[in-house]
């Protein structure tokens, strides 16, 4: 029970090292303070920084739902993503387009980018800035694990998503052209020349320069052209809530990856040891969290298959002594398993070596050490029970005749014995058979 809980730990502590290590797209500052809702304006503002994924398109859907209760003047999205699944982005299009509240999204802080699914939610805006030493573009369609779509079906997703672009495009009077280049040639341009060529509306500095920019614009929205009035607006974060931020660091490649080998392990603990709980009850519940964020990965399930037989191969080292072969071949393909795990070219799609190098070495050192404690075990036989004392000497306190009972003395205590031969009293015997508190002996 020791070594399980140890080896529960630390597969926590990767857990937490995980989760130090993984990048939550859902962030937002603190609230500020309180304002007068009848004299200042409202503007809402949430933060979209990282992969767009389900997570994502729901914290989006919610926030704009949010801004419309509260009469809001607009809806800034802050905007920092090297893109995402093109369901999600097309859920959070979908959701602009339909909002009653004017969307700006603004590309920033400096630094950030709206890189591939992050165009398209960029040009679906009415409002479309971008801070200082910003950039967009790189919208080309790509595979679900990153690779190049080939073939017939490439023309078919490429030439689909260069009209859904060109149309958010045209829909607000901006660079079509550029709009269809960034999906067909991966084009990218930083925010100067964003402006200079039709493709952002307005750059601003910081979030109050960009409200006073756009005070008195008029944009287009799903009730009809509204007048913004942002100047000196009192503005308001939108916290993504306790369950986004939870599911958003469960979809990260790290924390799933961990979450799957502590499912695995609890498992065969619960397996191995019928009774435990804990185990069973970890595991199960670490499984179902990373079969859900698998389901929004992409996933090789061929590196998932190679993870379990590595596992099998560990436990199988156990009951059938192989010299180390099957541990060794349990090392080799849990390492290629977890290579192999996330199909995907971009790094932010991957699982970190911090977290994957260490996650497999605590494996394979915690399934070495079932291995050698148990062909200890099976080295020196029984050490306990009734078992353990066949083959010991004893000495016989009484006459035990043929076929008869009698007494012998072993290991500091006196019993019962029966023997097939003639013993005399203070004769040496060995122990053949345990059977109860009854010995049957011989002579030595």
């Amino acid at each position: 029970m020791k070594k399980i809980t140890v080896c529960l730990l630390f597969l926590v502590f990767l857990f937490m090292a995980a989760l130090a290590n993984a990048a939550t797209p859902l962030k937002s500052p603190d609230k500020s303070g309180g304002y007068n809702k009848i004299s200042v304006p409202l503007v809402k503002v949430a933060r979209l920084d990282g992969v767009i994924s389900p997570v994502a398109a729901e914290f989006v859907d919610n926030a704009i739902k949010d801004a419309s209760k509260s009469n809001a003047e607009a809806l800034v999205i802050m905007l920092d993503t090297p893109g995402g699944l093109e369901s999600s982005m097309r859920k959070i299009v979908k959701a602009i387009l339909a909002s009653p509240v004017p969307v700006i999204t603004y590309v920033a802080p400096s630094g950030a980018r709206a890189a591939s699914a992050g165009t398209f939610i960029f040009f679906a805006s009415p409002v479309a800035a971008m801070a200082p030493g910003t950039n967009i573009g790189a919208a080309h369609p790509v595979g679900m694990g990153g690779a190049n779509i080939t073939g017939v079906m490439a023309k078919k997703v490429e030439n689909d998503a260069a009209a859904f672009i060109r149309s958010l495009a045209d829909r607000y009077g901006r660079n079509a052209d550029w709009a269809e280049d960034a999906v067909r040639k991966s084009v990218s341009i930083s925010e100067e020349d964003a402006v200079k060529m039709h493709v952002a509306d307005i750059a601003a500095d910081n979030l109050p320069d960009l409200l006073k920019e756009v005070d008195g614009r008029q944009v287009l929205t799903a009730v009809g052209m509204v007048i913004l009035h942002t100047k000196n607006a009192h503005v308001e974060y939108i916290e993504p809530g306790a369950r986004l931020r939870i599911l958003s660091v469960i979809t990260d490649p790290n924390i799933a990856y961990v979450l799957m080998l502590l499912g695995i392990i609890g498992i065969f603990f619960e397996l191995s040891n019928p009774g435990l709980i804990l185990p069973g009850v970890i595991g199960g519940i670490s499984l179902i969290l990373a079969f859900y964020a698998f389901s929004t990965l992409p996933v090789n399930y061929a590196g998932f298959l190679l993870i379990f037989l590595g596992i099998v191969m560990f436990v199988a080292e156990i009951k059938i002594p192989s010299y180390g072969m099957l541990t060794l071949g349990g090392v080799i393909s849990l390492l290629l398993g977890s290579l192999m795990l996330i199909d995907s070219s971009s790094p932010y799609m991957r699982i970190s070596l911090k977290v994957l190098l260490p996650s497999v070495l605590v494996i394979s050192g915690f399934f070495f050490i079932l291995v050698r404690v148990g062909l200890k075990s099976r080295r020196y036989g029984h050490t306990t029970g009734g078992e353990s004392l066949v083959g010991m000497a004893a000495q016989a306190r009484t006459d035990i005749p043929a076929g008869g009972e009698g007494d012998v003395f072993l290991q500091g205590a006196h019993w019962r014995a029966v023997s097939e031969d003639q013993i005399s009293a203070g004769e040496n015997v060995r122990v053949l058979e345990v059977t109860g508190l009854r010995l049957k002996v011989g002579k030595r």
